[in-house]
């Protein structure tokens, strides 16, 4: 069974999640709980953990900073964020991270069960890969080598385990090729990497071998450190490109030359970072991440999509609209000057986390798999083509989910008047003389097609807008009150009692 672990700073919500859930029939266990980060962190170091369930605010160190320091041990840890507020930077970031979902609290049952047999199917596929790996001699080279350019191997064991492989490193500079092929298929990289090898068979100063991200790397010695090395090394490499499958796309990119034994960790470093560039010039052979270095991170001030454009083409149900101005935004953006293959990324996953907002302020229910889906597809993107496919493939699927759900178009319309407008007065008269139709009639339909009426929706989406304000801002409770749509202090205490359970201000106090 894979091992669970569980840190909330409310002892009754861990109580509750390992009494809820069958967890042996999910093939789970769960091995511990704490009730802080950093004592999660401590018991984690000593127990063996497979996936992490952790509250995101709690004192000391939050569950985001509890996920990296926990994967600096265990890199291949699931991680599944809890969270009393739909916050769109902690869901942003926890996207970054990889987690698995966000789950808002009170916590939905059938979506953490869903979210629990996403993870298990990974943790399944991680294992079943390591069974299959064989240890052979090529295996210790290329696992000595992968640990000798990390720095995460000693000089004296690398120098043991060096002779025992034939490995040797006389030459006092060294380069890194790295060669990646992101379409081609495992017999396909394996034909590439035998080519290669055979190409450099014999050579005392090239060795090709495979990192962990099943890239090809050709660390090779050179002479001096003069730049001629290393276009000799990209000139003998590139033609052994060409002699792979039809419409096989290989990428070479080479990182800068540096003294061998001290400084070759490096090199790798910029080589991986020159493939990065292949998604703003997919039509070059190879990168040179010298060429890359006069780029500067471009972070516009505003988010570089209209999003305003984009949201209203969503409520239009306009998909092919839509898809159209996701793909024309990102090409402007790739074509402006300076923009890295990190801000492009950036983007791509900022505007999923808007449909994904969006769509859910629409319909009131949660797409965990499309959005799942596209985040993996994102982030896994390797060229711009990928990318663009994978946030049009968003657009076009928050589109089909809304041209799916029954709710007539004037109840979309109110909840996007409610959306937009809350700290103003709404009430069903103006919004039926609005959209011409009876104030009666309408509530009616609102409470029908949201299971709410609507004066409750309104109250819940602004007090939900108020914990926001009284958690990020330094503002004070009654200025909170009005851009929040209470202009009556009292009142506002008294709603936001009965929905959240404290006063307004006993939860800024608490932030």
């Amino acid at each position: 069974m894979y091992k669970v672990f569980i840190v909330d700073d409310e002892p009754f919500i861990i109580e509750g999640l390992i009494d809820s859930i069958d967890w042996p029939a999910f093939g789970l266990e769960v091995v511990g709980s704490a009730e802080n980060g950093e004592q999660a962190l401590r018991r984690i170091g000593q127990t063996p953990v497979d996936l992490l369930i952790t509250d995101i605010s709690m004192p000391r160190m939050n569950g985001l900073d509890l996920i990296r320091a926990a994967r600096e041990s265990r890199p291949d840890l699931k991680a599944i964020i809890l969270s009393g507020f739909n916050e769109f930077d902690y869901l942003k970031e926890g996207m970054r991270l990889g987690i698995e979902n966000y789950l808002l609290k009170p916590i939905n049952v059938k979506e953490l069960h869903d979210t629990l047999n996403n993870a298990v199917e990974k943790l399944n596929s991680v294992h079943a890969d390591a069974l299959l790996s064989p240890y052979d001699v090529q295996i210790m080279k290329d696992n000595t080598l992968y640990r000798w350019i990390g720095g995460r191997i000693s000089e004296a064991e690398f120098n043991e385990r060096a002779g025992l492989l034939n490995i040797s490193l006389t030459d006092p500079y060294g380069v890194i090729a790295l060669l990646r092929l992101p379409s081609a298929g495992s017999d396909a990289q394996e034909d590439t990497f035998e080519r290669v090898a055979r190409a450099f068979e014999g050579s005392a100063s090239v060795y090709p071998f495979r990192d962990m991200d099943g890239d090809i790397v050709i660390l090779a010695g050179l002479p001096s450190d003069e730049e001629a090395g290393k276009l000799e090394l990209a000139r003998r490499v590139l033609p052994l490109l060409e002699q792979g499958s039809p419409g096989e796309t290989a990428r070479l990119s080479l990182g800068g030359v540096h003294p061998l034994r001290t400084e070759i960790a490096s090199s790798y470093s910029e080589a991986k970072k020159a493939q990065e560039y292949f998604m703003i010039y997919p039509e070059r052979e190879w990168i040179d991440y010298a060429v890359t270095e006069p780029f500067k991170e471009a972070e516009p001030s505003e988010f570089p999509i209209d999003w305003e454009a984009c949201r209203k083409l969503l409520v239009a149900r306009d998909k092919e609209g839509l898809a159209a101005a996701v793909e024309a935004d990102l090409e402007r953006l790739r074509r402006r000057e300076g923009v890295t293959p990190s801000y492009l990324h950036e983007v791509a996953v900022e505007l999923i986390v808007r449909f994904k907002m969006e769509l859910k302020a629409i319909k009131h229910s949660d797409e965990t798999e499309m959005f799942s889906q596209g985040f993996a597809q994102a982030n896994a993107a390797s060229d711009y083509t990928e990318l663009a496919k994978a946030l049009r493939s968003v657009a076009e699927r928050c589109v089909d989910s809304l041209v799916k759900d029954s709710r007539s178009p004037v109840v979309l319309q109110v909840l996007e008047e409610i959306h937009r407008h809350y700290a103003d007065e709404l009430s069903l008269k103006q919004l039926g003389a609005r959209y011409h139709i009876h104030p009666v009639y309408l509530g009616q339909l609102f409470q029908k097609e949201t299971g709410e009426s609507f004066t409750e929706y309104i109250n819940k989406y602004r007090i939900e807008q108020a914990k926001r304000l009284l958690k990020s801002s330094a503002l004070k409770v009654h200025d909170i009150a009005r851009q929040a749509g209470y202009w009556e202090t009292g009142y506002f205490y008294k709603q936001f009692k009965k929905y959240v359970g404290i006063s307004p201000t006993e939860f800024k106090g608490l932030h």
